[in-house]
């Protein structure tokens, strides 16, 4: 199958073009490492697929809107307000 073909076939299965979809679960998982463990964000980056630190934080902030650490930052402030719910 060609790459158009398959990009034609995943859109309308899935709603959206495969690269939407990949970089979405990148961050997605990035959202959760973040949240839940202490990995850098540089091994986050590499384990993620990216090529450097940079690009990773560059995708990340255009996607979530904050960059990792912030969002770090933010994400861990807020979990204990959450459970006291």
């Amino acid at each position: 199958m060609s790459r158009t073909t398959f990009a034609e076939r995943f859109r309308m299965a899935g709603g959206m073009p495969p690269l939407t979809y990949l970089n979405r679960w990148r961050m997605l998982l990035a959202q959760r490492a973040l949240r839940d463990s202490d990995v850098s964000v540089g091994s986050l980056a590499s384990d993620l697929g990216y090529s450097s630190e940079s690009a990773f934080s560059t995708a990340f902030k255009r996607e979530v809107g904050e960059s990792p650490l912030r969002y770090r930052r933010r994400v861990r402030a807020e979990m204990p307000a959450m459970g006291a719910l």
